[in-house]
């Protein structure tokens, strides 16, 4: 994926080859590449068989682990090396492709907040973007499309550094769990576009531009006051937040039970408002209203989130989550 988005002129992190070969050839890259490093897993996903590596005497370590979890995790140990960003944002650009080798970018979503490589919160517009990092982008996500003629609606992700500098991350081709706020601020149903393109028809080419602000919040069946440990069992009441701007996606109600050996996510509460401040004291009014017992739940997290004033004044990284605590 690297080597034909550096061949289509899409920024790239710096990193390996493909695959490495093993551990000496681990230490040749990090050599080259300069620490720190990232071990990331080619079959990947969540987190899964990532393992950042700040020095040499680290990596024989990271690099077992890794492989050892990547390969029971996704039943393959391959792994590549990239230079290691500090204190990134995570944005990704929205696109959709026909089948007649046009595309077209749908713009962007800040996935920031996030712990252990898994995305807590996203928002569009994103507060770090500007009009050119857009413009920017935008260009990167559609060369990256069309250089492998890709049809439907999928996902082009990239770090962005404290300098506005870019980096292509990967492509997830499929609707995310985060194209909800996306439909929200450009009134777009997503879904339906994905099935009209497998059925052959074209795209105007428009590229969009955010007119609204959206944030969405995956709620989980997670206990934020014991490390977020999963939270099983049955829910003995159940009560949505409503009301204009609000849209909540689940599958559970009153009575049903959460089964231990799946993901923890089991609804997505999602507001659009005119601005982002009006985002989110709309979302604070859901979360107050919203009802989930019978479990534990990471309600309590977004509501000290969203009153949180690194996050209000949208000044978050990736690490975000490293010195937050729950009170």
């Amino acid at each position: 994926a690297k080597a034909t988005m550096i061949k289509a002129g899409v920024p790239c992190i710096p990193g390996s080859a493909g695959l490495l070969k093993d551990i000496e050839d681990a230490k040749v890259n990090a050599e080259r590449i300069k620490y720190p490093v990232i071990l990331k897993a080619t079959a990947g996903g969540g987190g899964k068989g990532m393992r950042i590596v700040w020095k040499e005497e680290d990596l024989q370590s990271a690099w077992d682990s890794a492989r050892q979890e990547a390969g029971a995790a996704f039943g393959n140990d391959g792994v590549y090396m990239e230079k290691f960003i500090e204190e990134p944002r995570h944005i990704e650009i929205q696109i959709a492709g026909d089948q007649y080798g046009n595309a077209c970018h749908l713009s962007e979503r800040d996935c920031s907040i996030q712990r252990r490589h898994q995305k807590l919160v996203e928002e569009t517009p994103s507060p770090f973007m500007t009009p050119e990092l857009r413009e920017k982008m935008g260009e990167a996500a559609i060369k990256a499309a069309k250089a492998v003629r890709y049809e439907g609606v999928g996902t082009v992700e990239f770090l962005v550094d404290k300098n506005r500098d870019f980096y292509f991350m990967e492509m997830n081709t499929r609707i995310q769990v985060e194209h909800t706020i996306t439909e929200e601020v450009i009134n777009y149903d997503l879904v339906k576009e994905q099935i009209k393109l497998a059925a052959g028809e074209k795209i105007s080419g428009k590229n969009y531009t955010p007119i609204l602000h959206a944030i969405q919040c995956r709620i989980n069946a997670e206990d934020p006051y014991n490390d977020f440990r999963p939270s099983p069992g049955k829910i003995t009441d159940y009560h949505s937040p409503g009301g204009h701007g609000v849209r909540i996606d689940t599958h559970v109600y009153a009575g049903y039970t959460i089964p231990p050996n799946y993901d923890s996510m089991i609804s997505k509460l999602i507001v659009v408002a005119q601005t982002r401040e009006e985002a989110i004291l709309k979302m604070r009014r859901a979360l107050d209203e919203y009802i989930v017992a019978g479990i534990k739940t990471t309600i309590p997290f977004h509501q000290q989130l969203m009153h949180h004033p690194k996050f209000m004044e949208g000044d978050f990284t990736t690490k975000f989550m490293e010195s937050f605590e729950i009170k």
